[in-house]
């Protein structure tokens, strides 16, 4: 395991590249959400051939005008979002973006392949294992006050997706301010996201600065995410992130990334505050995917 070597203007940002197979990686990785709020883990047990050409399945899917038949019901959040249907929270440009939100219970579109569903379904059962890692390196007195062991919150919940995002070439005159994801942080527990099909991603350190994350083909990044934020009493930090638009030749090139969000059952307490509905239905009224 190594530190990501990504210096942004002299300051360094110590987000760890942790081998899955080093004996101590379940240390090195909690330590690293601990003082980063990312996570950047390789050698894991999902193939790179099962993500690569899962990214090929939906690069056809969002260039085919079928996409539109699966639009979204506001209601349950499952579907196609077309493009700029959602801002960050407290920013009022719509990012440029059009995603896919896929449930365990979303009917797959037809001209989907079931590699979908065998990665959905393998990126869960790690999640779960990362969790392990997680609660068994947070201070007693912290996981103490957890309502439940942090992998039993995500057991059958109905809230975890994978969303399939398609950030289109930046091929005409782009409004001021309006970026492919403004600057926020995410709303589940944790986040697990095979590297992208191109660079953009960066984390915002304590200095206010923004830092590339290094990722690499094959790689997964994972980050904290609010609830466990919420439910860990901010001693892991839900980091702010966003995907920039980029310059010369690479603008004109579409980006792919596909993330696992890992929600706490609706149910569930994360404090004494909120129980794990109430806090997804205030963010998401806040980003505008829910009235």
């Amino acid at each position: 395991m190594v530190a990501v070597a990504t210096v942004y203007r002299g300051v360094p940002m110590n987000i760890q590249k942790v081998s899955y197979k080093d004996p101590n990686s379940h240390k090195v990785f909690a330590q690293s959400l601990r003082e980063t709020g990312f996570g950047v883990l390789t050698d894991h047990p999902i193939s790179h051939d099962l993500i690569f050409s899962v990214y090929n399945d939906w690069e056809k899917f969002f260039a085919s005008e079928v996409k539109h038949k699966y639009t979204y019901d506001p209601k349950d959040q499952s579907g196609y979002f077309p493009f700029r249907s959602e801002n960050a929270k407290g920013y009022s440009q719509k990012d440029l973006k059009e995603f896919f939100h896929l449930f365990s219970w979303t009917k797959l579109p037809e001209s989907l392949s079931s590699r979908t569903w065998d990665l959905f379904k393998e990126m869960f059962q790690l999640s779960g294992t990362l969790l392990t890692w997680i609660e068994e390196q947070t201070p007693t007195d912290i996981r103490n006050r957890f309502s439940m062991p942090l992998p039993q919150m995500i057991q059958d919940s109905r809230e975890t997706l994978l969303r399939i995002l398609h950030y289109p070439p930046l091929t005409g005159a782009v409004e001021d301010g309006a970026i492919r994801a403004a600057a926020h942080e995410d709303i589940n527990l944790i986040t697990l996201l095979p590297a992208a099909t191109a660079p953009g991603l960066q984390v915002k350190g304590v200095d206010g600065r923004w830092v590339n994350v290094e990722c690499n083909p094959g790689d997964i990044v994972i980050n904290v995410g609010d609830m466990l934020q919420e439910a860990s009493q901010k001693y892991y930090i839900s980091t702010t992130h966003q995907v920039v638009n980029p310059s010369g030749p690479e603008a004109q090139k579409p980006r792919y990334s596909m993330p696992l969000f890992l929600h706490a059952r609706r149910d569930v307490a994360l404090s004494d505050k909120y129980t794990a509905g109430e806090y997804l239905d205030e963010r998401l009224r806040e980003i505008g995917l829910k009235k």
